[in-house]
């Protein structure tokens, strides 16, 4: 009988428990063999290292172990408290330093205005003229942007419009006013586990942030810039190439006039390719159409409808289609199934991205979207919360090669996980389970680009064995499972390699750390 890999090290394992009169050596020499074939295994565990990769990956692993050995003694260790209290810890960690100057490739788990620390939604956009302010009746806030009086509002959503510059000039202290402001575009709290009792609460909140923003941020003079600072953001955080779900909602002008989706996503086109063109060593950027899991199965076919005709007429920058908003109070990826089965049914291209395992609900309808996902032959899984939880589909996973989008500052702060060590990528990244690493909304979570999540999963979920072969590992992952053409990645790859070389010399040689 043929013995399989995993049977075989079982033996193995077994051989070593009951033999108590084994010699030291060879108990010495099956254990290094055990110990190696669990590193072989891990996220780069394959990779070879050049010599100046392994000069570059002893310093590293010098500091990562020193900072390491410190949060033990000093019962501080960032990836086990909540960001919004690790964040200043992070931010004085060497690791961190290293990891910002790091090349890591794509960010593919991004949402459209969640991309740019709000300072400048508040400090720039809230003092342009025309903006106007409302309070909602649940102290929520609403923008718009208008040339003569805005629209009256609806009762239930605020009471009357007043001219920001107004009602700034009538405020004894305008810093706190704009500080307030601040507050309101973050989840950022000093009592988060307090002020956010549950997963419903926090998420209530998440939500009303993107709908005080909207008025700000689909002002169209608004959208294009926001979007070009974004990618600025990203790039000057030593990423080369992103890929944003979007939901490409109308974007106005200030006399009223509204354009449609097609005019967003081309302009998207345009400020991704004048970004490239100005920074020939960035990519660009596509979107990944999205619409809001709350839609019954109608409204999502005709945004399926939508997403086939937006992949026809912008190829280059139309990547696919996915679902947003909370897992667990949308409808489950099956009960969707007869919308977002017409691609197939129409022999159309349509690639999708779905968010699926969101949850920490085992054995409900939505915690089954990782198989739904799966069956609906989807091209990456968002965040796979769930998937360590069903074997089958991580082994289909793993089999055809389908990521997970592993957003960790996401799932702490919205309450999936509290402490990173038992993130269930852990496992899944020793096993080297093809995955990504994203950022989600960094400007809401008080992050900004994607070094914060880069230092929580290769510090706290991957643990003192993750090295500079992980973060290789990681960077080329984000290439080649992004939604670029085989010719675009390998131009891309060869770009981040040139980068990645500069990088490894620097630290090598303690420079700009």
């Amino acid at each position: 009988m043929l013995l399989t890999s995993q049977t075989k090290w079982s033996a193995l394992l077994l051989a070593i428990v009951v033999s108590p009169l084994c010699l030291a050596l060879p108990l010495d020499d099956d254990r290094k063999a055990l110990i190696m074939k669990e590193k072989m295994l891990q996220i780069g565990g394959e990779l070879s290292l050049t010599a100046q990769e392994e000069l570059a990956n002893k310093k590293l692993m010098t500091l990562k172990n020193e900072e390491i050995k410190q949060a033990m003694k000093k019962g501080q260790f960032p990836p086990s408290m909540h960001f919004f209290r690790a964040k200043k810890l992070i931010e004085e960690s060497k690791v961190f330093h290293v990891l910002k100057k790091m090349p890591k490739g794509a960010a593919l788990h991004l949402h459209d205005f969640g991309i740019l620390s709000v300072d400048w939604l508040v400090k720039n956009v809230t003092y342009r003229p025309h903006c106007h302010i409302c309070f909602t009746p649940l102290s929520n806030l609403k923008f718009i942007f208008a040339d003569r009086a805005p629209p009256t509002p609806k009762p239930e959503d605020c009471s009357e419009w007043i001219l920001l510059s107004k009602y700034r000039g009538e405020l004894q202290n305008v810093t706190e006013f704009d500080n307030s402001l601040l507050q309101n575009f973050t989840l950022v709290l000093d009592n988060p586990e307090t002020a956010y009792s549950d997963q419903a609460v926090i998420w209530a909140r998440f939500e009303n942030i993107f709908g005080s923003i909207e008025g700000l941020v689909h002002y169209a003079p608004v959208f294009r810039e926001y979007f070009a600072r974004g990618l600025e953001e990203f790039y000057e955080d030593n990423v080369q190439y992103l890929e944003l779900r979007a939901t490409l909602y109308p974007v106005y002008e200030l006399n009223g006039q509204t354009h449609d989706k097609e005019w967003s996503l081309k302009t998207y086109q345009e400020v991704a390719q004048k970004f490239a063109k100005d920074h020939p060593d960035f990519t660009g950027a596509r979107i990944i159409y999205s619409d809001h899991r709350m839609k019954d199965v109608s409204h999502i076919a005709e945004s399926v409808q939508t997403a086939m005709k937006l992949r026809v007429k912008f190829p280059e920058s139309m990547a696919g289609f996915d679902l947003v908003g909370q897992e667990d109070k949308g409808y489950p990826l099956w009960a969707l199934k007869e919308a977002l089965l017409l691609p197939a049914t129409q022999g159309f291209d349509l690639p999708y991205f779905f968010h699926a395992g969101e949850t920490d609900w085992q054995g409900t309808s939505i915690d089954e979207n990782v198989l739904d996902a799966l069956v609906l032959n989807t091209t990456r899984i968002g965040h796979g919360f769930a998937l360590g939880r069903h074997p089958v589909a991580k082994n289909i996973s793993w089999n055809r090669d389908i990521p997970i989008e592993v957003c960790p500052i996401s799932n702490q702060v919205l309450q999936l996980v509290s402490d990173l060590r038992n993130h269930p990528a852990a496992s899944l990244m020793s096993s080297g389970h093809p995955m990504v690493v994203s950022s989600d909304d960094p400007s809401i979570f008080g992050a900004k680009g994607l070094s914060y999540d880069f230092y929580e999963a290769f510090v706290g979920i991957g643990g003192m064995k993750a090295d500079l072969r992980t973060l290789k590992q990681l960077a080329m992952n984000s290439i080649k499972y992004s939604s670029l053409s085989v010719d675009k990645k390998k131009a891309t790859k060869e770009v981040w390699q040139k980068k990645w070389d500069k990088f490894v010399d620097d630290l090598a040689r303690g420079t700009k750390l």
